[in-house]
């Protein structure tokens, strides 16, 4: 400010200077001094005409707005241009965070696993994740500002938006949902900022039906113990108030113990699921011999077709084909209580006198492959996909009288999945069906031959 008032006043002292040298050579002291006085009006304007020129630069260089270089470098208005970068450059330093912070955010949402749009007052779509779009069908080209009611239209979902109770969430069906394959959607509504809606949506299916699992889990176990229960509870009764006869008695017993060792069974496969997962994975380093396991399943197999059919003629045709000196990394009790399950089931579910083959072979890939093939009655394909779930039965009768608990083949299922194998099930109906389990290349092991020169 100094240096603008002493230019000032520079200015004015030049002009008068100017105008008394240009008046002197009159002698006339009055003229001198209207001279001096105009001088210095002179000076003034001068500068001031200057220093609007100055400001009217500054404006030129605001008004284009490259203010990567100062415009002036000395003066006022040379320290308002570099006050007005300063600021600028705080200004679009702040700018440059808040758009960094809001592109992490947005960043955050689209990496989330719920669904997320944003609504606007008017309920039109202002952002949305990829999730969201998967879960309602939103295109970003082409449903940007779209009222939400008019993407969406679920029944639930729409009397939902309408009533402005946002309290709770809804569950309604997802865009691929279907009867075959169900969807299921969690969707809640929160208001935020001024009447923005911030809708989450969660595909809770898989929830719900671990939820129906395990009611449909707790009605199974409660089902299969209160039979024999039942018929326990029935002959003690009996035996309790009714003079018997010895063979009378004798039978009662006998069909006293079947039932309790079918609910020792029972519990027995249960304590062996909860184990399966409950337990770490079995060791990669422990290795179990393939002879020891095929000689007990094929004497444990002869002993149950013994038991099913006393009478030698109505018992199965065994084959059993093994590898000697092959090993598989993992547990011998899971493995063998896997194996001897697709065992027994073959044997329970082929008629007397029919044909059971348990063969074990490597594959071409260096893979290892065991598998139970029957001359059983066969599986119809709808009854495929569900065979490994918890007490699923094709024929709840037939099993029961074959003693099976309906779980069988979910520790199968359960075994593999931790002996990294792949269980595989063919069946055609009236020809038999094939259970296999393929275990990978780097859980098996060959003996090394020895080369004959």
């Amino acid at each position: 400010m100094f240096w603008r008032i002493a230019s000032f006043l520079a200015c004015q002292l030049a002009g008068a200077l100017l105008a008394w040298l240009a008046a002197s050579p009159t002698h006339v002291k009055t003229s001198e001094l209207e001279a001096v006085v105009l001088g210095v009006l002179a000076g003034g304007l001068l500068w001031f005409l200057l220093d609007l020129s100055r400001g009217a630069r500054l404006m030129r260089w605001l008004r284009a707005g490259d203010f990567s270089d100062s415009v002036m470098r000395t003066g006022l208005w040379a320290e308002v241009s570099d006050r007005v970068r300063r600021l600028i450059r705080i200004r679009d330093q702040a700018a440059s965070e808040s758009q960094k912070r809001l592109q992490d955010f947005l960043s955050a949402f689209q990496a989330s696993p719920n669904g997320v749009v944003l609504l606007d007052a008017q309920g039109s779509i202002e952002w949305f994740n990829h999730m969201a779009s998967l879960h309602f069908g939103l295109d970003a080209s082409r449903d940007m500002l779209q009222h939400i009611g008019n993407l969406v239209r679920d029944p639930g979902f729409v009397s939902y938006f309408a009533g402005r109770d946002y309290v709770g969430e809804i569950v309604m069906p997802g865009r691929e949902h279907s009867v075959a394959r169900p969807v299921r959607l969690s969707v809640h509504l929160h208001p935020y900022g001024q009447g923005r809606l911030l809708l989450l949506s969660r595909d809770i299916t898989a929830v719900e039906q671990a939820e129906a699992m395990r009611r449909d889990f707790i009605a199974n176990v409660s089902h299969e113990i209160r039979t024999p229960l039942t018929v326990l509870t029935g002959f003690v009764e009996t035996l309790q108030s009714c003079p018997l006869e010895e063979p009378e008695r004798e039978r009662y017993l006998a069909l006293m113990a079947q039932q309790a060792a079918r609910m020792q069974t029972l519990v027995s496969d249960l304590l062996t699921l909860s184990r399966l997962e409950g337990s770490p994975p079995p060791s990669p380093s422990e290795w179990v011999g393939l002879l020891g396991l095929m000689t007990q399943l094929e004497q444990d197999a002869r002993a149950l077709s013994a038991v099913l059919h006393p009478a030698p003629d109505r018992r199965h045709k065994l084959h059993f084909e093994g590898l000697e000196g092959i090993e598989i990394a993992g547990n011998s009790s899971e493995l063998f209580s896997a194996m001897s399950n697709l065992v027994g089931n073959a044997i329970r579910y082929t008629p007397p006198g029919g044909e059971v083959q348990v063969r074990a072979r490597m594959l071409d890939d260096g893979r290892f492959e065991f598998s139970v093939s029957d001359s059983g009655p066969g599986i119809a394909p709808e009854h495929l996909p569900r065979l490994t779930e918890r007490f699923y039965r094709v024929d709840h009768s037939r099993s029961r009288d074959t003693g099976g608990t309906g779980l069988g083949l979910a520790i199968v299922k359960h075994v593999s999945q931790r002996h990294g194998a792949a269980l595989k099930i063919e069946s055609t109906p009236g020809k038999g069906s094939v259970f296999a389990i393929t275990f990978p290349a780097g859980r098996v092991r060959a003996p090394v031959r020895e080369l004959i020169v």
